[in-house]
């Protein structure tokens, strides 16, 4: 028989033959059921920490202190807060994200955000790839804006190569992140929904998605994680028909918006909940190293498309989409107008995609074309050479930032004259823009927090690389 409490006293094994009276609530000790190898394991006093550790030390592994930068004037006394971990396996975090928050009852005092949970060591397994290979590891970093991964990493690969992309290929490139940005978005606009319980706006935007994601798979053959950006230009042609589904998709995106804007734009529900929530000035965000959406809702038009044009992109005509308080609403609309603003490019691209090569003429970076593997031993050989050893890159360091979904996405890369990098270094915009969770989570209501956590976009992926 297990110990357990009665009303007045402990009762063990040597008293089970007598009656005994015990509360309706009868409260088991942990462990008392288990082999004896077992107890020791689970018994609650053998989990505590070393006698040797510091009090502050023991108080900062359970849990019970939040330390961050940015910390206000203490209110009220110790007794009066708690610490509760937000994540890192709540789905309101948006991947495995752990918030250390300091509550005064319902009011979120302090925040430390906890990365780490999804480490997959990306810029250092770059190192063991070569050039060729680079874009299938930094496609599943932003695993929300795959192309615009594998266009950095492109870009400051050609960079180093001093190597001319075709009109076709980067109008090929533009087209794909365009249309990935919208993807992105609408991920951000359906779980933000979720999250401040707009349940029609998880499907609605996931809807909109698929549509999107099927023309990736027509054309990559992957809807994710596509590889399909490489450096010399992209790994394949558009395929048969591309013109009838970017029509099919410009058709059917703009009233889809139009359908949000009168769920959610002017919603009492939806403004009550964004509004003035979240707030973040613009000298806040710059010396945080804070851009993208978050950045451009405070009212600074910043956009790498206009402040440092690549591939081209500045032959199309756009706006940079801005808004005026910084806050969770303007975030959302921000995200809103570069949909339809990318809407315009895509539009752009498809009326005026150039002819011909769709990657550069350079056969010692450039794989052979397909069909000439079956007639040619040459271009056999160079087609295994190439996929097995890679391309030596020219000896130097190089740095390429375009802008994602979610701001300025930099790759940095060093070579020593091998077919692989010396040194990748990825300029991820959700790491950067965590910081500002802190500042915007200060002296909020805790369910006001979800809702600014959403707007921030945060894709984990891209913190823990």
């Amino acid at each position: 028989m297990s110990d357990r409490i009665g009303s007045d006293e402990m009762v063990g094994d040597d008293e089970a033959e007598g009656k005994v009276e015990t509360t309706e609530q009868d409260l088991w000790f942990s462990g008392t059921e288990e082999p004896e190898w077992l107890v020791g394991a689970t018994h609650e006093p053998a989990q505590e920490m070393h006698k040797e550790e510091t009090d502050e030390r023991l108080r900062q592994q359970l849990g019970i202190v939040v330390d961050d930068d940015y910390v206000g004037d203490e209110i009220v006394g110790d007794d009066e807060l708690m610490i509760v971990n937000l994540g890192p396996q709540h789905p309101s975090t948006h991947g495995v994200l752990r918030l250390n928050v300091e509550l005064e009852g319902e009011i979120v005092r302090r925040v430390k955000p906890i990365i780490g949970y999804l480490h997959t060591g990306m810029e250092k397994t770059a190192e063991t790839l070569t050039f060729m290979q680079g874009p299938t590891n930094v496609t599943r970093m932003d695993y929300l804006a795959p192309f615009h991964n594998e266009l950095a990493f492109s870009l400051a690969t050609e960079q180093l190569l001093g190597t001319e992309i075709p009109p076709r290929a980067e109008a090929i490139r533009v087209l794909m992140t365009e249309l990935n940005r919208i993807s992105s978005h609408l991920v951000a606009l359906a779980t933000g929904g979720m999250d401040v319980g707009a349940l029609s706006m998880m499907l609605y935007g996931f809807r909109e998605r698929e549509v999107i994601l099927a023309f990736f798979e027509k054309t990559t053959g992957l809807r994710m994680n596509h590889n399909y950006i490489r450096p010399g230009g992209v790994a394949a042609d558009l395929p048969d028909g591309w013109e009838d589904d970017i029509e099919g998709i410009l058709d059917q995106l703009p009233g889809a918006l139009d359908e949000f804007d009168d769920l959610l734009k002017e919603n009492p529900i939806w403004k009550g909940r964004l509004v003035d929530n979240g707030i973040i000035t613009t000298e806040e965000a710059l010396a945080h190293s804070i851009t993208g959406p978050i950045l451009r809702s405070t009212g600074l038009a910043h956009d790498l498309r206009k402040a440092a044009p690549y591939s081209g992109i500045d032959r199309y005509d756009f706006d940079v989409a801005v808004g005026e308080n910084g806050d969770s609403y303007d975030r959302y609309r921000v995200k809103v107008i570069e949909i339809q603003e990318s809407i315009k490019i895509v539009r752009q691209v498809a009326d005026t995609m150039p002819r011909g090569d769709w990657k550069a003429d350079d056969r010692k970076i450039v794989p052979p074309p397909r069909k000439r593997i079956d007639e040619s031993m040459e271009a056999l050989i160079h087609h295994f050479k190439i996929h097995t050893e890679g391309f030596k890159v020219p000896e130097g360091e190089a740095y390429v930032a375009i802008e994602s979904p979610r701001g300025e996405l930099g790759c940095y890369l060093v070579s020593d004259g091998g077919p692989n990098p010396l040194r990748m270094h990825t300029r991820a915009p959700s790491f950067a823009n965590l910081q500002a969770v802190p500042l915007m989570l200060s002296d909020s209501m805790l369910a006001d927090a979800i809702a600014a956590l959403a707007s921030v976009d945060p894709v984990l992926g891209d913190v823990d690389r």
